[in-house]
């Protein structure tokens, strides 16, 4: 059985060019029908004749099917009861009205088939071609029917995922924000007055952003501008950063907090350990193939361990290819496939870059999902 929120599947396509492909496979089809039934039943008729009446009763039905399946009344229908009563109803309305179309394209008097015409052969025929295109339509519509439901199952499962990781990502943002204003109200008061209030405007932003699946990227830059001001007031002048976005992509949308771990990993791991100022650049720029998003420090680098990773699973790190990075990419492979990436480079004389590469297509967007 389907799923009664399961969409109609499109067996017939809208546009000119599938409309004909469909009535030149029908004509071809009651071309091949009208060849075996005047091999299999000689002296019955012409074969040119058997071809008029064959393509005009089929073209006919077909007609009748198309529209039947159009009925919201029969749609409510079972399928095995709404594909036989298409039937019960297509095929006597194709072999009687595609008779008389026949006749007139023949130039013969248009009469109805009385007994003195009926030929059990070629109307016993007619049932069994109309029945089986029937069942061809039928196993079509379940085809596409459980098609869509598979489709429709793969998305709520990557919402389901994606709200599962983004649970387990905002409390580890919020803890590691805490733990920074709790060492900072010992130290300096008016400080730590500044920062609740720049927390308080963060965790709002944050708020908004979990109730969604996407966000434009305008708004993660104000996340992430809001998080930095926060650091900076921590960590003084030994931070500084920028942020740029064009305006081109400032409604591009994203999932919510993508990059927060890759600003906290650099932070976290490359400028608080550092002796001496650090930097950090976010910037998001357009290529031909999507969008690119790098964020930029001049920390400490990357561990022995990530560099020797980099050209394999980076992923396996437990320092800066940890909880924060393992979340990103499963988050963009649940988003945007595999098409989309993280990458780390190291930068010289120090430093990390980590980018993020979202496709311009990209195939998991394919079923509605942010």
């Amino acid at each position: 059985m389907y799923l009664s929120s399961t969409p109609r599947a499109e067996l017939w396509s809208r546009t000119p060019k599938g409309a004909l492909r469909f009535v030149a496979a029908s004509a071809v089809v009651w071309a091949v029908a009208a060849a075996l039934l005047f091999l299999l039943v000689p002296g019955l008729d012409s074969f040119p004749r058997l071809l008029v009446f064959s393509e005009c009763v089929g073209l006919t039905m077909v007609v009748c099917v198309v529209l039947l399946q159009r009925q919201r009344r029969l749609e409510r229908l079972a399928a095995g009861t709404r594909w036989l009563l298409t039937g019960v109803i297509a095929i006597p309305t194709g072999y009687l009205l595609g008779h008389q179309i026949a006749f007139l394209l023949l130039g013969e008097p248009m009469r109805l088939v009385g007994p003195q015409h009926i030929s059990l052969v070629p109307i016993l025929f007619t049932v069994l071609v109309g029945g089986l295109g029937l069942r061809h339509f039928a196993t079509r519509e379940q085809l596409a029917r459980e098609a869509t439901a598979r489709a429709e199952a793969q998305r709520l499962a990557v919402e389901a995922q994606l709200r599962l990781l983004r649970t387990q990502l905002e409390p580890h943002m919020l803890f590691n924000t805490l733990a920074n204003l709790r060492g900072l109200v010992r130290e300096d008061a008016d400080r730590a007055e500044t920062m609740i209030d720049r927390l308080i405007v963060y965790l709002r932003g944050t708020l908004a952003a979990s109730q969604t699946e996407s966000v434009p990227l305008s708004r993660e830059f104000v996340q992430l501008r809001a998080y930095l001001e926060i650091m900076s007031l921590r960590m003084g002048p030994r931070l500084t950063f920028r942020l740029e976005l064009p305006a081109s992509l400032e409604d591009t949308p994203v999932p919510p907090m993508l990059l927060q771990p890759l600003v906290e990993n650099a932070i976290k791991h490359g400028l608080e350990p550092k002796v001496g100022p650090g930097h950090i650049e976010v910037i998001a720029r357009a290529t031909d193939a999507g969008i690119e998003m790098r964020v930029d420090d001049n920390g400490l680098g990357l561990p022995v361990q990530d560099r020797e990773d980099m050209g394999h699973d980076a992923s396996a790190s437990p320092e800066r290819s940890g909880y924060g990075l393992r979340h990103v990419r499963e988050r963009l492979q649940a988003v945007y496939g595999p098409d989309a990436r993280l990458d780390l480079e190291r930068l010289h004389p120090a430093g990390v870059r980590s980018v993020v590469f979202l496709p311009r297509d990209p195939q998991t967007r394919r079923e509605g999902r942010p």
